[in-house]
């Protein structure tokens, strides 16, 4: 048996690719449901609205969980003997996740 198919995934790896792929679909919908409130709503959302104060939170927890999932991607970056594949991935996705939530509070402010 050789080294590299001795190696194993790393579970920290594995987690932050599983919480890249739930915090990506949960910051989508949100974003799905915020919009559609916005556009069948006269006027647009009301920022005192209850809702529009769950979704915001909602938002934010999910950054942090990206923010996490960034920080378990950098960790398993360092292990030794793993593999790296859903390490790598997770990183990919969160960044993006973190990229694009920030691309949008810049537009959201700029309007």
């Amino acid at each position: 048996m050789t080294k590299e198919m001795a190696l194993k995934h790393s579970g920290l790896g594995i987690a932050s690719f599983v919480i890249s792929l739930v915090a990506g679909v949960a910051e989508f919908l949100l974003t799905m449901v915020a919009g559609y409130i916005e556009m069948s709503t006269p006027g647009g959302i009301n920022a005192d609205d209850p809702i529009a104060g769950i979704i915001g939170l909602m938002m934010i927890a999910g950054i942090f969980g990206a923010l996490v999932g960034v920080g378990l991607g950098i960790a398993v970056l360092f292990q030794k003997d793993r593999k790296k594949v859903f390490c790598i991935l997770g990183l990919i996705f969160n960044s993006v996740i973190l990229i694009a939530l920030g691309g949008l509070m810049v537009l959201g402010m700029s309007s």
